[in-house]
């Protein structure tokens, strides 16, 4: 077993409780890591193609850990633009038969729901996106958020943290293959570029910096 991934003792998701230890740790925040693999660049007019997302919880002892994972394959939206040089390098067809994609407003709902019951069994009030260079996957999120319609977006809409400037501060990596194999976390380059894959390793990334780095109080003066 991962040593930063412990059976939970602690947070049950979809349970009121009150403020709970990772609430304090993040400010009210729960920490969710996020990938996305999309047909592009633009969160405006490329396909958002896969979305995976990984709560992050805390333990008895004030250790993270990631959560269950939730992922969904998207259809592109109607006139979604799709860069030939994007899908050859994530090696998505997304008009295989067998991919079974849901449309953005299914799937988003799939993923958000957990999120909303892993916030209130926490205790928190709001997630908080975690991702390796983290600014592309909110705006992908928040665009298919917009095109939906959807009111409720669990995420705060602009502040994330950053795996990329992390790792580089605790390790002197950015690049997120780098930085895992940094950290001592196993990497399979077979399997990367997809949204689980990606989404589950910079979550053990995540954890094992934060649990690396220890209760903030004790860095204060």
């Amino acid at each position: 077993m991962n040593p930063d991934c412990p059976d939970p003792t602690e947070e049950q998701a979809g349970e009121p409780a009150a403020k709970s230890g990772i609430a304090r740790r993040f400010r009210g925040f729960l920490p969710v890591v996020v990938d996305v693999e999309t047909a592009g660049f633009n969160a405006e007019t490329d396909a958002l193609l896969e979305i995976a997302a990984v709560p992050i919880h805390m333990d008895s002892e004030g250790r993270v850990y990631p959560g269950q994972t939730v992922s969904a394959h998207v259809q592109p939206f109607p006139g979604a633009n799709l860069e030939a040089s994007a899908l050859a390098f994530t090696g998505i067809d997304p008009h295989h038969p067998l991919r079974i994609a849901e449309a953005e407003g299914p799937a988003l709902k799939k993923i958000f729901e957990p999120i909303r019951n892993a916030i209130k069994g926490s205790g928190c009030s709001r997630a908080i996106l975690v991702g390796h260079n983290p600014a592309f996957d909110l705006a992908f999120l928040k665009a298919a958020v917009a095109r939906t319609g959807i009111k409720r977006n669990p995420f705060h809409q602009f502040s994330t943290f950053d795996t990329a400037t992390l790792a580089g501060l605790a390790y002197g990596q950015t690049v997120l293959a780098r930085a895992i194999a940094a950290a001592g976390i196993e990497w399979d380059n077979n399997r990367a570029h997809s949204a689980v894959y990606d989404t589950e390793k910079t979550a053990e990334l995540f954890c094992k910096i934060v649990n690396l780095w220890g209760d903030p109080a004790r860095h204060g003066r």
